[in-house]
């Protein structure tokens, strides 16, 4: 079938290369950035059904930011620091789109949290119009896109110092960190992939056609993902992800089909060479693209909100991936022809069969598996070990490059104005129906009120029944059961801000750091020791978030892992007949996976090479793990069937297991190292992200493509297939006649 295709490509070849073209301009013409969401809010946890009811339930607030303004040479009493802060807040207010602007003084006495300890620095909050979720600190408010950005840009001072904080403004600079990677990553990358691309063929122009199909491929990905935004929130990091994962896997597959065709090229004309090509290379790139889908299909499994997405939008630019190395990149090799060798740098031939450095490891390897086995596998196993003390967290300002302005802000805001910064425990207690406060509710809330306060680490506990010290219970009940409109104006807005028809509201000041053990101990008493209630209880906030994340990656990852291993061993099955051969690969696969796990969290959690790479040591991001799982996996079983498929095809020709061996590594050594080294050069290109996430996804997996085509693919292949013997291509009688009838599709190929 992919024989007829590859001849009917030669006929067809300056159709398709226009008809290829098409997703482009639909590249072109797809906003980007619509609904890009940098939140993953995953529906099944605690902490955000917490925040869907205070969202459901209590009034809405007004999109803000914070701005801090700071002098070096004046303190915040000066009438001069007042002057000059009321002038670069001047076309704020006059701009219709800012509903308010709070300053530490709007009162008559000045509000001492607005200003720091040092009297140099204060606080100033913005309020637009529109309608933001009521609890602001667990998801970013809505604002209408470019609001900060406007209004950010008319606060000038030639005075004061100005930072930004808040969620706004987090989320402006997140999403430009995101855009600015991306485009960093790809000027670092591309040249140095056409160099490598060069070296691997020795002809600028068979280096020019992979780079090009990978572009098209980033670029129709890119398309897709946009289109997919429209119709719902996608992931802030999805258009990396695309760019890195199409770029690499396109180059990888065209690598293939190039090498094959030249390789054709030598006995054949360019009609049949073409056809030959895609008969071989043609049917590894269809099951390379297929054990790529499988991984990434379990990142859609997973239904962790937008996280989820990342998946669908990656399995797509791999579909083109394989979609343009089967069209677009055959009908330009038709177009060449012999050409596709012109303007050659090297002309040295590479070394092949017995002459290769490839063909003596796999002599090397075979001659003595066990002195190969034993060392490589406790080599990657003393890699994974830092693994076993991966700390999962939730993004923080960390994830933000140290010269970001919201980072310095939140960093200043911690420093000089503690009070305003504390840790917060949200309890919320969710009643049956929607009466409201009764005095027997006001009474089990005064008593959990209370508990909470004697909780260790807490400074403070914010809640209606906590309004003054002064005022009893029963003073307490009496406000909860008045008309709203005889409350003093500070006592109704409380009770507007914290309590609803069907719940009311508790936060829980501490002093301990919001991602540590304190904290998480903290959050764990309130949800299994606080004092009965009669109606719900649930704890939310940045701690409780961290905790429920971490409790669900660890209650799906199982299914997804265990799909995308099943999935692929009966993948590789289908493709080999065999049974130990698919099972030797996940085990490798996951020996690689696992150390690349342990090189993460040696690198970005325990803060080796900081300085250098440029990061703020930090847990692990729940989701990278998975993600790197379901991407590695996939990506790993690229050279597998490769190799495997060329071990096959020389097995059945010779039935010599240790002929058909040393032959495949011989031939394909070359090709897979080439490829792994610009795959890798691409991941490794995205390690210069100031964001943190993408920056452990490059390098992470940059390190486990290396390993995975040098020391396993090598050294681990060649050993363990010299030890199982014919054992490799052995399985059940029953699986062998399976195997046998689902062969014919396969071989139709």
């Amino acid at each position: 079938m992919l024989a007829a295709w590859g001849r009917a490509v030669h006929r067809l070849r300056w159709w398709l290369v226009a008809i290829s073209l098409l997703p482009l301009t639909l590249w072109l013409g797809v906003p980007s950035g619509e609904r890009l969401d940098e939140s993953v809010v995953p529906p099944d946890m605690e902490a955000v059904r917490a925040v869907r009811l205070l969202d459901a339930e209590l009034a809405p607030r007004s999109p803000s930011f914070g701005l801090i303004l700071s002098s070096a040479t004046l303190r915040a009493d000066d009438p001069r620091f007042v002057d000059a802060v009321q002038r670069a807040l001047a076309p704020l207010r006059r701009d219709p789109r800012v509903a308010r602007i709070r300053t530490p003084w709007d009162a008559p006495v000045p509000d001492a949290r607005g200003i720091s300890t040092d009297a140099r620095s204060v606080v100033v909050t913005v309020e637009v119009h529109g309608r933001a979720p009521a609890f602001a600190s667990m998801v970013v408010p809505s604002a209408p896109p470019g609001l900060y950005t406007a209004l950010r840009a008319q606060v000038r001072s030639d005075t004061l110092d100005i930072l930004t904080f808040g969620p706004m403004a987090l989320n402006h600079d997140f999403t430009e960190m995101v855009k600015s990677d991306l485009q960093r990553a790809e000027v670092v990358v591309l040249p140095l992939v056409l160099v490598f691309l060069v070296v691997v063929f020795g002809s600028v122009v068979a280096a020019t056609l992979p780079l090009a199909v990978g572009l098209l491929g980033v670029a129709a990905g890119m398309a897709a993902t946009g289109l997919l935004a429209r119709v719902m929130p996608v992931s802030a990091y999805a258009a990396n992800v695309v760019s890195m994962i199409g770029l690499g896997v396109a180059i990888d597959y065209s690598l293939f089909v190039v090498s094959r065709y030249r390789e054709e090229l030598l006995t054949h004309a360019p009609p049949q060479a073409l056809a030959r090509t895609l008969a071989t290379a043609g049917r590894t790139v269809i099951f390379s693209g297929m054990a790529v889908g499988i991984g990434l299909l379990g990142m859609i499994l997973l239904r962790m909100g937008s996280v989820s997405t990342i998946g669908i939008a990656s399995t797509v630019v791999v579909g083109f991936a394989v979609l343009y190395s089967l069209t677009l990149l055959p009908a330009l090799l038709a177009i060449l022809g012999p050409r596709v060798n012109a303007l050659s740098l090297l002309r040295r031939p590479a070394r092949v069969g017995e002459r290769s450095i490839w063909h003596r490891l796999a002599t090397a390897a075979m001659a003595r598996p066990w002195h190969v086995l034993v060392p490589v596998v406790l080599i990657l196993i003393v890699l994974g070990l830092p693994f076993r003390h991966i700390h999962l967290g939730t993004p923080d300002i960390t994830t933000l490059s140290d010269d970001a302005e919201s980072r310095r802000g939140e960093e200043l805001l911690g420093r000089e104005f503690p009070q305003l910064s504390p840790t917060s425990i949200v309890v919320v207690v969710s009643y049956p129906d929607a009466t409201g406060l009764t005095p027997a509710r006001v009474d089990e809330l005064y008593t959990l009120s209370r508990w909470l306060a004697r909780q260790p680490g807490v400074t403070r506990v914010e809640s209606v029944v906590d309004l003054d010290p002064r005022i009893t219970l029963d003073q307490y009940k009496m406000m909860a059961t008045a008309p709203r409109e005889m409350l003093p104006p500070p006592m109704r807005e409380a009770f507007e801000q914290m309590t609803g028809p069907r719940l009311s509201l508790l936060v829980v000041q501490t002093a301990l750091p919001v991602d540590g053990q304190g904290a998480r101990d903290l959050v764990k008493t309130i949800r299994r020791a606080h004092p009965p209630v009669a109606a719900q209880m649930l704890v939310t906030g940045r701690t409780a978030y961290d905790l429920d994340f971490a409790a669900l990656v660890w209650r799906v990852a199982p299914g997804a892992v265990a799909f995308v291993l099943v999935a692929t061993f009966v993948a590789l099955f289908l493709l080999l007949g065999s049974v130990l051969l698919p099972l030797k690969a996940v085990i490798m696969n996951c020996l690689s996976v696992t150390a690349s796990y342990g090189a993460l969290v040696w690198i970005f959690q325990d803060g080796h090479f900081k300085d250098w790479l440029g990061f703020t040591p930090a847990p692990i991001e729940p989701v990278i793990p998975l993600i790197m799982f379901c991407v590695l996996f996939g990506l790993s079983m690229d050279y597998e069937v490769l190799l495997l498929s060329r071990t096959h095809e020389e097995f059945e020709r010779t039935r010599d297991n240790d002929r058909a061996v040393v032959a495949s590594l011989a031939a394909t050594g070359r090709l897979i190292t080439g490829a792994a080294l610009i795959m890798a050069t691409v991941f490794f290109g995205f390690g210069v992200a100031r964001t943190v996430m993408i920056k452990e996804m490059g390098i992470g997996m940059g390190i486990a493509i290396v390993m995975d085509a040098t020391i396993i693919r090598a050294l681990l292949v060649p050993a363990t297939m010299r030890l199982l013997g014919d054992w490799n291509w052995w399985a059940p009688r029953s699986l062998r006649r399976l195997w046998e009838r689902l062969r014919a599709p396969v071989n139709a190929l």
